[in-house]
């Protein structure tokens, strides 16, 4: 699974690493952990901002959500599971990507309810580690419901 990862690492090319279409589970993993980064980011941020403007912090993060799954939902078609599709399959797709984001922002915010309400652990740090939980929820099932082979 590692072998074709370092081999593309050996030669350096960033582009079989990052960009290529591949099946490689461990390609697509290391790829989507980038994807997963900048829809935390964006997701974190807007949290952030949302809550500092006095939107209490679990509704501020099902906004902040939906912004970091339309990044997710962008870059996971583009950079991890480059499986092409028409506009309508496109649809049914995003349907199901969604269905799979929603299960996972109910995760998240229970562990921000717990992390935030229940244990008192400041709101950045609970996000990070709730999205660190969430990510391999996501990952495996959108690699096992909608881009498996």
């Amino acid at each position: 699974m590692l072998k074709k990862f370092f081999e593309l690492l050996k030669k350096g090319d960033i582009k079989g690493i990052m960009l290529e279409p591949t099946e490689d589970s461990f390609l697509q993993f290391f790829r989507y952990i980038f994807v997963g980064g900048a829809s935390f980011v964006v997701d974190w941020a807007l949290l952030q901002i949302i809550e500092a403007m006095g939107v209490y912090h679990l509704i501020a993060g099902i906004f902040s959500f939906i912004a970091g799954l339309c990044v997710n939902f962008g870059l996971s078609k583009l950079l991890v599971f480059s499986k092409k599709s028409d506009k309508k399959a496109a649809a049914k797709e995003f349907s199901v990507f969604g269905i799979i984001a929603v299960f996972g922002l109910a995760i998240t915010e229970g562990l921000m309810w717990v992390f935030v309400d229940k244990l008192g652990i400041h709101l950045a740090i609970a996000k990070i580690i709730a999205a660190g939980i969430v990510l391999f929820w996501n990952f495996f099932m959108k690699k096992i419901l909608l881009y498996r082979k």
